[in-house]
Parts: C-alpha cells; sequence; structure tokens
C-alpha cells in the first residue's frame, strides 16, 4: 500500500506506546492555542516526567507561552488519567540545536548542517550527517560527503526518517539569535525561551 503524503506542516516522526497517547491528547490543545507539538515524551525513569515540545509557527516559544500551555495541559492530563502515578509535567522549548519534525523544517533550516537517522538501510547505512538543502517530493534533501564521490546531494524519504536534528555550530547559533532578534522586534511580549530553558511543574 502507497504511504500516505505528508503535509509540510504536518509531523513525520510519531511517537508510540504511552508517548503517542498523549501526543495525540495534547496536539489538537496546543493547536488550540497557536502552538505546533514538536515531540511528546514520557520518562518513567525514578520520577516519572512528561516532556512537552512545542513551538509557535515562527519557532519561538517563550516562557509565558510555557506556562500557558501547562495550565490548559495539567487538569487535561490528570482528566485523562495517562499516568498511573504521580509525575511532573515539563513544557520546554525544542532547543537551537532542534529536532526536525515537519517537511517544512528542511526548507526553514536549509543551509544548516543536520543529523538525519533512518529506521532502515539504505546503501548500506543508516545515519546521515551533513548540509540540508531543503525539502522535495516527499524527501529531505542533505549533502553528505560519500567515499569516493565526494560531496552529493541525497534525497531521503520522509517515511524512513526516525530522528532528524539540527547540529549546534557557530553558525546555527547566529541563525538562531538573528531570527530571535526579528521576533522580538515583532512582538513585545516576552522573549524566545533559550535553548534548554524549560518550565517543570509537579503534578
Amino acid at each position: 500500500m502507497a504511504e500516505r503524503a505528508v503535509a509540510p506542516c504536518e509531523r513525520f516522526v510519531r511517537e508510540t506506546g504511552l508517548a503517542a497517547a498523549l501526543a495525540e491528547l495534547v496536539e489538537p490543545v496546543l493547536e488550540d492555542l497557536g502552538f505546533r507539538l514538536v515531540r511528546a515524551k514520557v520518562d518513567s525513569r525514578g520520577e516519572a516526567t512528561v516532556q512537552i515540545m512545542a513551538e509557535r509557527p515562527d519557532g519561538t516559544i517563550s516562557v509565558d507561552d510555557c506556562e500557558l500551555i501547562s495550565r490548559q495541559l495539567s487538569p487535561l492530563l490528570d482528566v485523562h488519567d495517562l499516568m498511573p502515578d504521580t509525575y511532573r509535567l515539563e513544557i520546554s522549548s525544542p532547543g537551537i540545536d532542534r529536532l526536525l519534525v515537519r517537511a517544512s523544517d528542511f526548507d526553514d533550516w536549509s543551509g544548516q548542517e543536520a543529523k538525519l537517522e533512518l529506521s532502515e538501510l539504505i546503501d548500506g547505512r543508516k545515519r546521515f550527517r551533513g548540509q540540508l538543502h531543503g525539502y522535495l517530493d516527499g524527501e529531505a534533501l542533505i549533502e553528505v560527503e560519500l567515499p569516493e564521490v565526494g560531496a552529493t546531494i541525497l534525497g531521503l524519504p520522509l517515511n524512513l526518517i526516525r530522528e532528524a536534528k539540527l547540529v549546534l555550530t557557530d553558525e546555527l547559533i547566529r541563525e538562531a539569535l538573528t531570527r530571535a532578534k526579528k521576533q522580538k522586534r515583532g512582538d513585545n511580549a516576552a522573549g524566545p525561551v533559550s535553548p534548554g530553558d524549560e518550565l517543570d511543574l509537579e503534578d
């Protein structure tokens, strides 16, 4: 059966198990609030943690945004009782070396270095690292160095990408800071959350 086409702004990376149920529950609420889900994660080791990574459509998120999301999601999670025991709710930003979860992310961050891991082998390998060249016809384009060939732009099918993430470089940091400044000039509210910033609330 043919793979279903993924819209540019639809997530192609999907969670499994409890995290998948969590994502299905919170994603519509985030969208109603004007945010996009990046990742839902459940860590049951030690004190259980429910992590919701989110952003605005322009890729930013503020501390005030995190507090708003938490206020909306906390009662929802309590009502649906997904977690068997007490847990900590963590709302976080994607950070600078962010995950790429939508086809549009490859266009938005074209020119930056990224690491991609596939769910199955292509030409004997699952991991690729190189410069992004956008998205075209269902494939993420990445320039990699191949033995005896040199720099080559490959098209990796979205349906085979298990995880994609930007590589933290000086160029990426400069680009992220430039985008943050532009967003702040256009919005007098709280600025974007810095990489690694998060809001933790006890259940």
